[in-house]
């Protein structure tokens, strides 16, 4: 599972990176500027956010990411122990708030209940995007979930089926479509998708058909 952890202490962050690095593949940032970067790019199963970042605070950095719909689990950690402090981070959309100085065993159990409480359908990683075809959505790596129609699943369903086959309109209209559609609708729904997602996650081999593109 992939872990943001955004701290800019120089002794600290690299003691948590190598910590959380023997259950998690860890990426380490110093700011929210460069965790914005980060989180365009990858999909997190879990962020651990400083608070008292240098200039974006971690507070307004979390309330960002859920203005944008992000659902990422977040857990903020700070210096600040009052209950209004933890009250503030809460508010912010955190998931969990934790004080430091902290026990690195304590931190890891509320990673994991964290990541146990959240709700993610059974999909799979589609070049940076999360696909669920029994929820009927896919995960963006910059905006969050994005809700698909039955068909549109049931088409990219068939393509990530079987990423390394490039499946002709022919095929396409047969397994995912009424009878009766015309080839053309096959190109209407290949459309529809690259409106939601990245264009090149659904290739068009020439002369031949349809095929998933990123694979990574």
């Amino acid at each position: 599972m992939r872990l943001l952890l955004v701290e800019d202490d120089p002794r600290l962050g690299p003691i948590m990176r190598d910590v959380l690095g023997v259950d998690w593949r860890v990426e380490l940032v110093e700011s929210a500027e460069a965790a914005r970067d980060a989180v365009r790019t990858t999909a997190f199963d879990a962020m651990v956010v400083d608070r008292g970042l240098p200039g974006i605070s971690g507070e307004d950095f979390v309330r960002e990411l859920r203005r944008q719909r992000i659902a990422t689990p977040i857990l903020l950690l700070t210096a600040l122990g009052q209950l209004h402090d933890r009250v503030e981070g809460l508010d912010a959309g955190a998931d969990d708030y934790l004080v430091k100085p902290f026990e690195f065993e304590e931190l890891n159990a509320r990673l994991r209940a964290m990541t146990r409480s959240y709700d993610q359908p059974l999909g799979v990683e589609i070049g940076g995007w999360f696909f669920s075809p029994e929820d009927r959505s896919i995960e963006s790596p910059y905006s969050g979930r994005i809700a698909l129609t039955e068909t549109e699943t049931a088409l990219l369903a068939v393509l990530v089926a079987e990423p390394e086959r490039t499946f002709t309109r022919e095929q396409l209209l047969e397994r995912v479509f009424a009878q009766g559609e015309r080839a053309t609708t096959v190109e209407t729904y290949v459309h529809y998708l690259r409106r939601k997602i990245d264009r090149d996650l659904i290739r068009t081999v020439r002369g031949r058909g349809y095929r998933l593109g990123a694979l990574d």
